[in-house]
């Protein structure tokens, strides 16, 4: 599991030296006299959640095969749609689960057990279908600039319980189609972005963490050498009229020193029991790795990590829609029950916003691929479903529909900034409110756009 600076400035870099500690230069801590980044802050009203875990779906999942269940496709499988190519009806049955008869398909058996804590919202738009887009509006509200990430926004408001920890982390994220910027902190202090965990498509198993410690020199050498670098540091901050790049790398740097011991307590699995590594999946052919993910995201927010994303590859079924998508589902399906289970045994689900979704979804039409018909289905960002839990939603609830055959929302539309504002609410921000000054200006997530959804609150 590694923890590098990607967007670490090379200013602050040079100033950490090779002391071994300047992979961790990713978040805040209270040192002497400043009250860190990180400290935790008042809310501006009473929140339902107090931490989140973001489940990204990374491609778009087909939600006509898994969420929103569309009869009438099946009755129009095979006929000319309106982009000219044909309906494709679902490949899976439907059925009805729950005290709520939430409609799930049979792909996702785990999921289903838990329809009644699910808040499915089937009528999402965004503004693009194209993953270099889509995925960093869903990430930070926009893809026309760098811009910080949801998770950096929400660090930023309420800072984090547990100081010997960063406040934000993810794991595995995409490198391609917007990579660090999805979850940095771009004009906030740099305390605000992710620690990352491991990359796509490396076993989250064989992630190490990096620079952790400093093994050559051994830690009483270590701690002389960041006595040393801190002394530089302060005296250097004095001079630059507290620069708030060097005292974020004092922060840095503290709170680096405080992981060495809290992080491989944190992020050991072999402290949970049998029972429980079983019910993640981790061991399985399918689940493990994405078993792992979820164990560990509840690990990180029992803890006090404010917020943790973790992210799922290989959604974009374009073709091969009847073997792709099952085993995406199953990679996912028993990890994710697994982790709502889990959260509510622990007494946790209440106020640990559980979100799942892509950065869009799939259209009720077939492909023409190499001027063949493919079994799969196209991006569509004026329709598509995510569904969230805990965290003070209503569970069991469906909000909105799109059309007969899914091509687009048509009642009770959510647009992305809509469900950024209402995320935030949800965790005590008024997205109105939550602002930095920057460039002259007052920036925020939602930009000037975004309403709270009322009806997805308890």
């Amino acid at each position: 599991m590694s923890l590098e600076p990607e967007n670490l400035s090379r200013r602050n870099w040079l100033k950490l030296g090779s002391c071994g500690f300047g992979s961790l230069a990713l978040a805040g801590l209270t040192g002497q006299g400043h009250a860190g980044p990180q400290t935790p802050r008042a809310p501006h009203f009473t929140p339902r959640a107090k931490r989140m875990i973001f489940l990204f779906m990374n491609g778009g999942p087909s939600q006509q095969d898994t969420l929103d269940y569309k009869p009438k496709l099946f009755e129009e499988d095979g006929k000319q749609g309106k982009n000219k190519q044909k309906l494709l009806a679902p490949l899976w049955k439907f059925s009805q689960h729950g005290k709520s008869g939430l409609w799930i398909s049979e792909l996702l058996p785990h999921l289903a057990k838990q329809a009644d804590h699910l808040c499915v919202v089937n009528s999402m738009q965004t503004d693009s279908r194209a993953h270099p887009l889509a995925i960093p509006q869903l990430h930070t509200g926009s893809f026309q600039f760098v811009r910080p990430s949801l998770g950096a926004w929400v660090l930023y408001g309420l800072g984090s319980p547990n100081q010997n920890l960063p406040g934000y982390v993810t794991i595995k994220p995409t490198r391609t189609f917007g990579g660090p910027s999805n979850y940095g902190n771009a004009f906030l202090p740099s305390a605000y972005q992710a620690t990352r965990i491991g990359w796509e498509g490396q076993p989250v198993k064989d992630a190490k963490i990096g620079n952790l410690s400093n093994k050559e020199a051994g830690p009483e050498i270590s701690g002389k050498i960041l006595d040393l670098s801190q002394s530089m540091n302060r005296r250097l901050l004095q001079r630059s009229g507290r620069d708030p790049e060097v005292q974020g790398v004092i922060d840095s740097l503290n709170l680096s020193n405080n992981m060495q011991e809290a992080i491989p307590q944190v992020l050991d699995l072999a402290r949970e029991s049998p029972e429980t590594l079983k019910l993640y999946g981790v061991g399985g052919k399918d689940t493990d790795d994405f078993g792992r993910q979820c164990l560990l995201a509840r690990q990180l927010v029992e803890s006090g990590v404010r917020f943790v994303e973790i992210a799922n590859s290989g959604w974009d079924q374009h073709s091969a829609l009847d073997t792709a998508l099952p085993k995406r589902c199953r990679e996912v399906d028993q990890p994710i029950a697994a982790l709502l289970i889990d959260l509510e045994r622990r007494g946790l689900l209440d106020d640990t916003l559980v979100f799942w979704g892509g950065e869009f979804g799939r259209q009720p039409e077939t492909q023409i691929l190499s001027g063949k018909v493919a079994v799969g289905r196209d991006h569509n960002a004026a329709g598509y479903t995510i569904w969230m839990a805990g965290g003070g939603v209503r569970g069991g609830l469906v909000h909105g529909t799109t059309d007969d055959l899914g091509y687009e929302a048509v009642h009770d539309k959510v647009h992305l900034h809509d469900l950024h504002a209402t995320m935030l609410h949800l965790l005590g921000l008024d997205h109105t409110k939550l602002t930095y000054r920057y460039g002259g200006r007052d920036f925020r997530l939602t930009n000037i756009h975004g309403h709270v959804v009322e009806g997805l609150l308890t």
